[in-house]
């Protein structure tokens, strides 16, 4: 049975994994809520996008367009049709500005990629805007460390499978590592491979899971330093 030494590829998560990204989304909403306060109150905003977005992700994806978009509907629904073309620009706006907000690594992202790099394969295996997540990488400053770049438009069982295909490996040579149990670590287990949770202090409630995870190809830390300690 391969056991944890014998992982040829590790694969990372994006965003909150290498870089922050959930708390752009979160601010996004409370000036959503603000811009259209005047069509219903906080709580109401925040549940009829949750709904929006869940009907839509099957049509737009995941990442900061299809957002926008689902922001711009919501605002329409609360407000009866009502919301004005100077309203809809600042969403616009809004959605550039996510756009080009810095990629701000997470603490000691580099470093442990770098002790890594030579040991291991190393990839990125992420879903989100194809553009978006490209701009992200280069800017990042870490296209260098990986041997291979995966944006997959949903993170499930299917496409992990497709994913270690492609790579040429068996899925118990593979570790998967993010902040989300629903898109990192369960469908990885499910395909046979191994996975490391990391998580991150705001998780999008469409990635929340209540179910413990039981498995002895799973592992748990509280910061990506503590990766090589696992691997090394």
């Amino acid at each position: 049975m391969t056991k944890l030494k014998d992982i040829k590829v590790i694969a990372f998560d994006a965003d909150d994994t290498l870089w922050e990204n959930e708390t752009f989304f979160r601010e996004a909403e409370r000036q959503f809520a603000k811009l259209i306060h005047v069509y219903a109150p906080e709580e109401e905003v925040y549940r009829m996008l949750y709904d929006v977005e869940l009907a839509n992700m099957p049509v737009y994806g995941y990442g900061i367009k299809g957002f926008i978009l689902s922001l711009i509907e919501t605002a329409h629904l609360l407000s009866g049709y009502k919301i004005t073309a100077r309203e809809t620009n600042e969403l616009l706006e809004l959605a550039k500005d996510m756009l080009n907000k810095p990629v701000v690594l997470l603490d000691g992202v580099e470093d442990v990629l770098k002790q890594l790099q030579g040991h291991y394969k190393l990839i990125v295996a992420t879903k989100g805007d194809l553009l978006d997540q490209e701009r992200k990488l280069k800017t990042s400053g870490l296209l260098k460390y990986f041997h291979h770049i995966e944006v997959m438009s949903d993170k499930n069982t299917a496409a992990y499978q497709s994913l270690i295909g492609h790579l040429d490996v068996e899925p118990a040579e593979v570790l998967m590592v993010g902040n989300s149990l629903k898109s990192d670590v369960l469908p990885v287990l499910d395909c046979g491979g191994w996975s490391v949770h990391i998580p991150f202090h705001t998780t999008w409630h469409h990635e929340l899971v209540t179910d413990e995870v039981v498995s002895d190809r799973f592992f748990e830390l509280t910061s990506i330093s503590e990766l090589p300690a696992l691997v090394l």
